[in-house]
């Protein structure tokens, strides 16, 4: 009986050497590992150029306020189909307007307002232009918000390419930070991109190009008067090296 607790107990202290020198097999050496950030600056042209078509109509009734607002947009809309540019509504709303009345002190009702909107854009300043012109004095028609922006397949390779110098910058720093102790980053283990700022449409004043509606008969030209500085680009990214 004390033979066989003690053939037992050789065979469990077996297993369990075997146990851990297994487990040692399987457990792998701790990866050290740097975590770096990475930015690329860049700009990308502004290709496009757009301006926003706004109908506002007034009326006691709601239905005819909203039909009047309708069919002078329809208007519009058949004469930008011969422009070939890009139409977009932005805004479609009617609502009660009031003023208030300094005589009477109190609020007078004035009707129904209907506004609609539309985006107008183009890759030709020149077509923008002649829709100014062509709606410069048209009653409750107005023109706003004249800018020009980077379009998205502008925009897209030079994003992509950009993500690649800032994950490139992330690595040279990785490499400056461990080649004190000799070693350099190895494997990307992860990556995530950060700040992508300064891509929205600005906007610009476009007194300069109404001049030209606004006074014919001096004969003033302001083509070309329209400017507007390239697209600024910030990438940032976060990235993890494996030391080797």
């Amino acid at each position: 009986m004390k033979k066989n607790s003690v053939w037992i107990a050789s065979v469990i202290g077996a297993v369990a050497v075997l146990v851990l020198f297994f487990n040692e097999l399987k457990t792998p050496n701790s990866v050290r590992t740097i975590s770096v950030n990475g930015q690329c600056l860049t700009s990308a042209p502004k290709d496009r150029t757009a301006i926003t078509l706004r109908v506002k109509t007034l009326d006691k009734n709601a239905a005819t306020s909203m039909k009047k607002a309708t069919e002078k947009m329809a208007k519009i809309t058949s004469f930008l189909k011969t422009q070939d540019v890009q139409m977009q509504t932005t805004d479609f709303s009617s609502y009660e307007k009031s003023e208030w009345n300094r005589t009477l002190q109190k609020s007078e009702i004035l009707g129904i307002e209907t506004t609609i909107s539309i985006e107008v854009s183009s890759n030709s300043l020149n077509k923008i232009e002649n829709i100014l012109n062509n709606f410069a004095g048209d009653a409750n028609v107005y023109t706003e918000n004249l800018r020009m922006f980077t379009s998205t397949e502008t925009l897209q390779p030079i994003m992509e390419k950009c993500l690649g110098t800032a994950l490139e910058n992330a690595r040279a720093r990785a490499n400056a930070m461990v080649a004190p102790d000799k070693q350099r980053a190895g494997k990307l283990l992860s990556v995530s991109y950060g700040n992508v700022s300064n891509i929205e449409r600005p906007y610009a004043n476009y007194r300069v190009m109404a001049m030209k509606s606004m006074a014919m008969d001096e004969s003033i030209d302001t083509s070309g008067s329209f400017v507007s500085k390239d697209t600024e680009i910030t990438v940032s990214v976060s990235a993890v090296f494996e030391i080797r």
